[in-house]
């Protein structure tokens, strides 16, 4: 079984999505997937260098006290998947797509799930900029990644079309908010659901698998 994951590591219901299919596969452990993780940017227009989160905020939710509101409902969500969401340490809201670019290294080199899980944890519980090179290099060397490799790759424009192509690709698949869960090319669900909703897909996945070709 394949679960193409199409999502955004500034989008904090990925982080809280990541978790519940975790739970899920725990809870169903026959269920064995490989895992790809597609570049989906919730911002595309963001400046490279990324934005004050103060001004973001202001132009995304109007003002921070509805910002506020949002936030305490995702952290009293992500409390339920050991997630410590920290908004208040986040100074800037980054541009994602050298981020994706990292996970896109990853995944060329066999797993990419240790440096998402990082991205995230980096982003919502430390708040740290997630948009910086040096940062990107930091991070990918907690991972065990060679650091002077990383900063290389990400000094360069490698990977950038093939980002920029599977945000395209989403969106032409009518994929407008992440997460987005794609089970075997043909079974999808949107959203940061609980492990149960994740159940009937692996179901038909595993169905589809074992009927024989006409």
């Amino acid at each position: 079984m394949h679960i193409d994951i199409v999502s955004d590591v500034i989008c904090p219901w990925c982080f809280i999505g990541k978790r519940r299919l975790g739970r899920a596969l725990a809870q169903r452990p026959e269920v064995t997937p490989s895992i790809t993780w597609r570049a989906f940017q919730l911002n595309p227009d963001m400046p490279e260098g990324g934005m004050p989160r103060e001004t973001y905020l202001a132009a995304k939710f109007g003002s921070a006290a509805h910002a506020a509101r949002i936030y305490a409902t995702i952290t009293e969500a992500g409390a339920g998947e050991k997630i410590a969401f920290a908004f208040d340490r986040i100074r800037r809201t980054p541009n994602s797509r050298r981020a994706h670019r990292l996970i896109r290294f990853a995944t060329m080199r066999g797993n990419a799930d240790p440096i998402v899980e990082r991205l995230f944890s980096a982003y919502f519980e430390q708040g740290r900029d997630i948009g910086d090179p040096a940062t990107l290099a930091d991070i990918a060397a907690e991972a065990g990644f060679e650091r002077a490799e990383v900063a290389r790759w990400l000094a360069s424009d490698a990977a950038t079309e093939e980002v920029l192509a599977e945000d395209r690709s989403a969106r032409r698949l009518g994929i407008s908010g992440v997460p987005c869960f794609i089970v075997d090319g043909g079974y999808a669900i949107s959203g940061a659901q609980e492990p149960e909703f994740f159940f009937p897909l692996f179901d038909l996945a595993q169905n589809a698998a074992v009927q024989p070709a006409l």
